[in-house]
């Protein structure tokens, strides 16, 4: 992507957070980027073209973060929520370091242009996310149960939303804040968070200490 387009997106971001998404003009954009409509129009060819790259944009730069993470199994199955909390606090982070493109992204899934978009977005770009999730589901099967574009919904709206409350100053940006939001998002998850034999073992036990029940 060359510069100017890359100015353009940034610029049109920021002008979503000053604006808002349907109050957004292609003028206001352009005067951000420090060009005139017209060369702006060389590179989109309409608004909404561009607010759906500029979320594209965003979309894999925060995937590009779980490819550059150190993803450890045997750690995983030591500490299942240590290992979460390591994949998901640089994610974390990195909304909390670009206040226009959380602010941004958080409108545009929460708005009427979102749901059409979705139905042809290509999200290839989150196979290394996806990747992991399989392995912490053969490790947990208890994962397996439940739905997992629920659980990455989840996931991905509390985080967002509680990084602009931190980036628009609602919550302060420190170290008590990183880890209450962990922990309420970690809360739901913790019975799934166990290794299949852990269980039988639990099961075995109960049937020893109470024979009588089935």
């Amino acid at each position: 992507m060359d510069d100017t387009r890359t100015r353009i997106i940034s610029a049109a971001m920021k002008a979503v957070r000053e604006y808002g998404l349907e109050g957004v003009r292609i003028q206001n954009v352009s005067d951000l980027a420090g060009i005139s409509p017209g060369a702006l129009y060389r590179h989109f060819n309409s608004k909404d073209q561009l607010i759906e790259e500029c979320f594209t944009y965003v979309d894999k730069q925060a995937a590009e973060i779980f490819e550059h993470l150190k993803f450890n199994p045997v750690a995983m199955a030591a500490d299942p929520v240590g290992t979460v909390k390591s994949l998901w606090l640089p994610y974390f982070r990195f909304w909390v370091a670009h206040p226009d493109e959380t602010v941004f992204y958080h409108r545009f899934r929460d708005s009427t242009f979102f749901p059409k978009y979705h139905e042809t977005r290509d999200t290839s770009y989150f196979s290394s996310f996806v990747g992991m999730v399989h392995t912490f589901k053969a490790t947990f099967p208890r994962l397996k149960t439940i739905n997992l574009d629920l659980l990455w919904l989840h996931i991905l709206t509390c985080t967002v939303l509680y990084a602009k409350y931190v980036v628009e100053g609602v919550l302060p940006d420190d170290q008590e804040t990183e880890d209450t939001v962990f922990r309420l998002l970690c809360t739901g998850l913790s019975g799934y968070l166990k290794p299949e034999k852990a269980e039988k073992g639990k099961k075995n036990l109960k049937m020893k200490i109470c024979p009588s029940e089935s």
